[in-house]
């Protein structure tokens, strides 16, 4: 079933919800929506209860008011599986900052489940922090160089500095300030308290998450599995649809 809506924190939510059974989240990462994970609910659908919503600002869910780090986006995501009768998870399957939400969330309590799948999971910051700081430079240095100009003019300059830098600051422009907060904060913590089984699904060629991020999560959640797909990037479950349905169907069944 497509197009449903609900009404949480006082936020218009899309999200999509199909099949039946124990009840699995998809969440979605930076920039996407639920719609990017529709495979996976596909084929999850005929075991599980599958739910998978647009996260605020994405998609068809509308944008907060104020600026947001992971901590709101967890109580969201809390506060949306009660408001649609799926407090009882079961699992979370989540790609990229959807994972990091995952782990700050359980990690708080504010977020239950028996399983977590995270695939091309997100959330160690300082291991790129050389190119934080070149964000935050070239973020500076566009400011000051494009004030002059006219608007439009501003922004197409400000999209081809962080495209040359590969920041994804304006997949979302109206989110930046958020952005900001979200890739500053590490839940390695975070992962060290989470005892729950999990599945770690990276791409081998993965340049956003890669795969040393994958293996340090390994070692920091107990009883892991982690699991590398060759030839495959950031967007894992696209590259290799199958390997990553395959692994998580096994996993959670």
């Amino acid at each position: 079933m497509n197009g449903m809506q609900v009404v949480v924190d006082g936020l218009l939510t899309a999200y999509e919800r199909s099949g039946k059974g124990k009840t699995v989240v998809l969440l979605h990462g930076w920039g996407d929506r639920a719609s990017g994970l529709r495979g996976i609910r596909r084929a999850l659908a005929a075991h599980f209860d599958v739910v998978a919503p647009d996260l605020p600002g994405f998609g068809g869910t509308q944008a907060p008011d104020a600026v947001w780090g992971l901590d709101d986006y967890a109580t969201f995501v809390a506060h949306f599986v009660q408001k649609v009768g799926a407090a009882d998870v079961y699992a979370y399957v989540a790609h990229s900052n959807g994972g990091a939400i995952v782990l700050r969330g359980l990690a708080h309590g504010e977020l239950t489940a028996a399983r977590i799948a995270l695939l091309a999971g997100a959330g160690i910051r300082g291991e790129r922090r050389g190119r934080l700081q070149l964000l935050k430079y070239v973020t500076k240095a566009g400011k000051i160089f494009a004030a002059p100009l006219p608007p439009a003019v501003q922004r197409r300059l400000r999209h081809k500095l962080y495209g040359a830098v590969g920041s994804d600051l304006l997949v979302a422009e109206h989110l930046q300030e958020t952005f900001k907060r979200v890739v500053g904060d590490d839940v390695r913590a975070d992962a060290a308290t989470v005892t729950v089984p999990a599945l770690l699904v990276y791409g081998e060629l993965d340049q956003e998450t890669p795969l040393r991020y994958g293996e340090l999560f390994h070692e920091l959640l107990q009883g892991s599995t982690l699991e590398i797909l060759p030839e495959a990037g950031h967007f894992v479950h696209l590259d290799r649809p199958n390997a990553v349905i395959r692994a998580v169907e096994e996993f959670l069944r």
